[in-house]
């Protein structure tokens, strides 16, 4: 399927990228200059920041109850970019779909802080879900989500947690994931077949995510590239959702397929033409807003 329109259009709109070097203040505050005013997003019963110690988060809470299952997130943006605000929308979508207490993590970024402070903030945040008494966890669901960088994270946070022996997780889900930080363009098809045109550019993969790298990151580290990891046995039940038109199509369906070889039930879910990041960006066409809605189906089966 070729590229859907409705981004085709927004696409060709877009400038070309920025030249190098890369600023990471430039880039953060042109994408925090896209982001809609309070007034303007998806109403929740509560929307409120809080600290998870000493690691910020965002609660959002969709109706009033007793107790919830909860679903931590992880924003994606290269370890760089992304933010509580610039992912705000995501959280409230997968709060009202899920009916799951979601809580937002403002993890530390790259360069600013080195590898692994985002992923120790990660971890620590779903620590403190589970065992503070203040988000009324109801012991059945704890599931961990992010988007690209976000689902690296993700995938990594369940495999340390598996290792350290905290069984609390219940589901992952990767949306889009960057699995691979090892950035060989002949180690995966999809890194060829989608080189050009789709928003997310192969040429694109190293530099923006050299900052993360060049903190200390190993791309030979199982918890830098998940998909590294030998035994993926014992992990949470995953959802992996990627994108026709993804450079990182096929290390998110490959990692996939390597769970269920390993017993893990994983659902693997490609939308026919999406380009990387389709959840930020384009979940107001329809067919991409059910990426929320199979989120609910599985998070919510038992």
């Amino acid at each position: 399927m070729t590229l859907h329109p409705e981004i085709a259009k927004v696409l060709a709109t877009l400038p070309a990228p920025p030249p190098d070097p890369i600023d990471p203040a430039v880039l953060r505050t042109a994408e925090e200059s896209q982001v809609l005013p309070v007034s303007e997003r998806l109403p929740l019963h509560s929307v409120r920041d809080a600290p998870a110690g000493e690691v910020p988060v965002r609660i959002y809470t969709p109706a009033e109850a007793d107790s919830y299952g909860l679903l931590i997130y992880f924003h994606g943006g290269a370890f760089f970019l992304g933010s509580l605000e610039t992912h705000d929308h995501i959280a409230r979508s997968l709060a009202r779909e899920t009916g799951l207490r979601v809580v937002s993590v403002g993890y530390r970024r790259a360069p600013e802080a080195a590898y692994p402070a985002g992923l120790t903030d990660c971890l620590a945040a779903v620590r403190w879900a589970a065992d503070s008494g203040e988000l009324c966890w109801d012991g059945v669901t704890l599931a961990v989500a992010g988007d690209s960088s976000g689902g690296n994270f993700a995938a990594a946070v369940a495999a340390l947690a598996h290792d350290e022996g905290f069984g609390a997780i219940t589901h992952q889900v990767l949306y889009y994931p960057s699995l691979d930080l090892d950035f060989d363009v002949d180690r995966y098809p999809s890194l060829r077949e989608n080189a050009v045109g789709y928003g997310l550019e192969t040429a694109g993969l190293k530099p923006f995510n050299a900052f993360y790298l060049d903190s200390g990151a190993d791309p030979a580290d199982p918890l830098v590239s998940p998909i590294r990891r030998a035994d993926l046995g014992g992990l949470p039940p995953a959802l992996i959702i990627t994108a026709e038109h993804d450079p990182l199509r096929d290390e998110g369906e490959l990692y996939g397929r390597r769970l269920r070889e390993a017993g893990v039930d994983t659902t693997i879910s490609r939308y026919p033409g999406a380009g990387h990041g389709f959840v930020q960006h384009f979940s107001w066409i329809p067919e991409y807003h059910r990426a929320f809605t199979e989120t609910a189906a599985f998070l919510n089966r038992r």
